[in-house]
């Protein structure tokens, strides 16, 4: 089977932030995923709400996994470390975010996933720590690297 590279952002603000992150990264790494490269974690503000800071970081990772796979495998993750999405369309508190950021050059907008991520160029807490693991990653729509 083929293996794709992808990359996905984590962030946390709810609950033991570092810890949270951890064993989402350890849930991840027990499905048919491998984590290739890891960024730091960094402490940002919370973005389009007022709440506590949440940890960030972003990870490279190879899977034979489709994106809307990939997608349920981080929806189940979340809820297994307490996360249960609402239908609000605002932003909110939460112990685990995992986001799919890119998968390889695909581009892809259906109901349920959008990628590339359609606001990722907007958020220093994606950039950043994007930056440090894949400065060169060209956006396949905005032509322009992550740096």
């Amino acid at each position: 089977m083929k293996k794709h590279q992808a990359f996905i952002s984590l962030g946390s603000n709810l609950g033991n932030r570092l810890e949270l992150l951890q064993r989402a990264l350890v849930l991840i790494d027990k499905q048919s995923i491998r984590i290739k490269s890891l960024s730091s974690i960094y402490e940002t503000p919370a973005w389009g709400f007022n709440s506590y800071p949440f940890y960030n970081a972003c990870a490279l990772i190879e899977t034979i996994l489709s994106p809307e796979e990939l997608l349920q495998v981080f929806f189940q993750i979340e809820e297994k470390l307490g996360r249960f999405r609402e239908l609000s369309n605002g932003y909110s508190a939460r112990k685990i975010d995992l986001d799919l950021l890119f998968y390889e050059d695909h581009v892809i907008s259906s109901k349920n996933l959008i990628i590339p991520h359609p606001r990722m160029h907007l958020r220093n807490f994606i950039l950043v720590p994007f930056v440090e693991i894949a400065p060169q990653w060209k956006h396949p729509l905005l032509k322009k690297t992550i740096l």
